[in-house]
Order: structure tokens, then sequence, then C-alpha cells
């Protein structure tokens, strides 16, 4: 039996931005942020990926440096077995009929300018894909397939509502039929009600498709419904990975446990006896990172090894990783979290 083989393979992916000049230690240096920092996860095909973290953990900044939208520091992405960071503009071009992007606001990632049917054509039409009667049939019938009404392919952005903008940019990505699309938290410009609808609607494509998914989002309870595996980030770094199931209901990593502790519970009984876990203080600038593990200045179970080492990112359980010295199922012992 042949074993299975990633579509997209990151491996020790780091990305970073300049900040600026200054004095710093009695000497003058640059200062850069590290926004994504020694980042390594696989993706496999018709599999959703997801990536959570708090605003600023460096989340997008994967997605855009895995697509190149950004060049990398430093590792490698790996496409069906080709080096992304090494390819040249046509290589990426035919790359990236393959890989489509999903932006957050459904609004500014639209050309106000241009008619729905001009927008969803326009992938087609950048990679010479069809005469101009097939796209224009082809985006007729995929905006049956998302939910809007094909005769409105000679509207503009502003005539829709949210939701159906989102559906506008996710007939857009599915346009060339890619193997791997990345959503860049697709749902949270959206209202609640309406979020559910875009998720289910997601799922469907993929089964219908076979689309893999990396899904980026800070709310795990919206991760939890459509990820087969999830990935934790703090501060640039990845420290928990594993299925859904396993993360939610054994978290090893106190980051991982405190962000479960946010979720709420639909059962108000339930909800009303659960515990919070609040961390103290703010995340840590990202242009001077904490020695050591970057979690340990806000961790309740920090130790002194804790500021010195940084912890290796290892297996904790068959298929379950985490970066953490003390790492074992819900490492704060007073919290009790029920899923």
């Amino acid at each position: 039996m042949t074993e299975r083989q990633p579509l997209l393979k990151v491996e020790h992916l780091s990305k970073e931005f300049p900040a600026g000049s200054g004095a710093f230690g009695g000497r003058f240096s640059k200062r850069v942020v590290s926004a994504v920092n020694d980042v390594s996860f696989e993706i496999y095909p018709g599999e959703t990926f997801g990536l959570v973290g708090e605003s600023g953990c460096g989340k997008s900044t994967t997605g855009r440096t895995i697509m190149r939208l950004s060049a990398p520091t430093a590792g490698k992405v790996f496409f069906e077995g080709r080096d992304v960071s090494a390819m040249n503009k046509h290589e990426l071009k035919d790359m990236r009929r393959e890989m489509q992007f999903i932006f957050q606001d459904p609004y500014a990632s639209l050309n106000p300018r241009m008619t729905i049917g001009e927008i969803v054509s326009e992938p087609m039409t950048i990679h010479g894909v069809g005469t101009k009667e097939e796209r224009i049939e082809r985006v007729r019938e995929l905006l049956d397939v998302v939910g809007l009404n094909p005769e409105h392919i000679n509207r503009y952005p502003h005539e829709f509502s949210g939701g159906q903008r989102q559906r506008v940019g996710i007939a857009r990505a599915f346009i060339l039929r890619p193997k791997l699309i990345i959503c860049d938290e697709p749902v949270s410009a959206l209202d609640v009600s309406i979020q559910a609808q875009v998720l289910n609607l997601l799922k469907e494509l993929q089964d219908k498709f076979g689309t893999a998914y990396l899904f980026i989002a800070h709310d795990l309870s919206v991760v939890q419904h459509i990820s087969d595996r999830v990935a934790v980030m703090y501060l640039g770094k990845m420290v928990e990975l594993s299925d859904w199931k396993t993360l939610y209901t054994e978290p090893h990593h106190p980051y991982t446990q405190s962000l479960l502790s946010a979720v709420p519970v639909p059962d108000p009984d339930i909800q009303k006896t659960r515990k919070r876990i609040i961390l103290a203080g703010d995340p840590p600038s990202p242009i001077d990172p904490p020695s050591g593990c970057r979690f340990h200045t806000r961790c309740p179970i920090a130790q002194e090894i804790c500021s010195k080492e940084a912890p290796e990112f290892k297996q904790v359980a068959n298929g379950h990783f985490c970066s953490c010295h003390f790492a074992k199922p819900f490492p704060i012992k007073e919290s009790h979290i029920n899923i």
C-alpha cells in the first residue's frame, strides 16, 4: 500500500518584516517583526486544515507566504512536490490555477467597478481558459451552485449583502476548480446566522469538487465544524497540532486550553458552571518576543526552564504534536472545561 502524499508541505517556514532601526542594548541595529517563525505542517488532498490563534499571531501571513503573495524569509513550501519558493513568474502563474484564495472582507476583495460576472470569470480570463461563451456559462453554473441567482450576473457588488458578496468570492475561488483553497477568515466579517450558511456551503463544495482547504480563523467554534485537523498558533509559532476531536477533548498546551475555555456552550446550565481561563497581560510584541517559550510570560504553569529554553514541537500522542515543556492533557488543573 503506497503512502498518501501531501498536497501541500510547509517546512520550517519563517517570515520577517522590517520594523525600522534604532539603538537597542547600547548598539544600533535594525529591528524586524518575526510574524511567522519555524512553522511546519502538511495538508492532504480533500482535507480541511484549520489554523487558529488570536489576532496578530501570524495566521494570515502564513497563508499569504504559502501562496507566494509574500516571499518567505526562510523555509520551504512544496505544492504537489514542487518547491513554490523556487518557482519563476510563469511557474507561479500555473501553480495558482491549482491554489486559490478567499479573502476576509467580502467587499474590499471585490472590484466595485466590475460586475459579478466579470469578477467571477476573471481567473479564467487571466489563465486563458475557455471562450467568452464558455466562461459565461461556467459563471452562471457556479453562481447557481453557491446559491446566487445566475440572472444577477450583470449586477455590481454594492447590490449584494455581505453574505452574498462572500458567495461571489467563493465562486471566484472555485471557478478554476483548484486543488487547494486558502480561506483567510472567510466568515469573520459576517453575521453568525450567515456564517453557518457559508460554512455549510464550503463543506458542500468540498464534497462536490474534492478541494482541500487551509482554513484560517480566530474562532475555535468555527474551525471545529469544518476542520479535519487543527493547528494553534501563538506569536508566530505553532504550539499544538492534532485532529480536531483530540484537540477539543484533550488539549495539551495551556494556551489551547485557555482558547477552548472561551468557546461558548449552547447549554446554559453547563455554561454557568464552566470556568474561564483568563491569561495575564497582553501578547508580547513580535518585535521583541520573550526568550525561551514565547508563551511563558502569560502561562499559569510556567517554570524557570520555560524562560530559558524554547520547547521542542514534538509528538505527544499519535498524530498529536505540542510545543510545551510540561505538555499533558488539561495542564491547568484547577480548570474544568466541558466540550
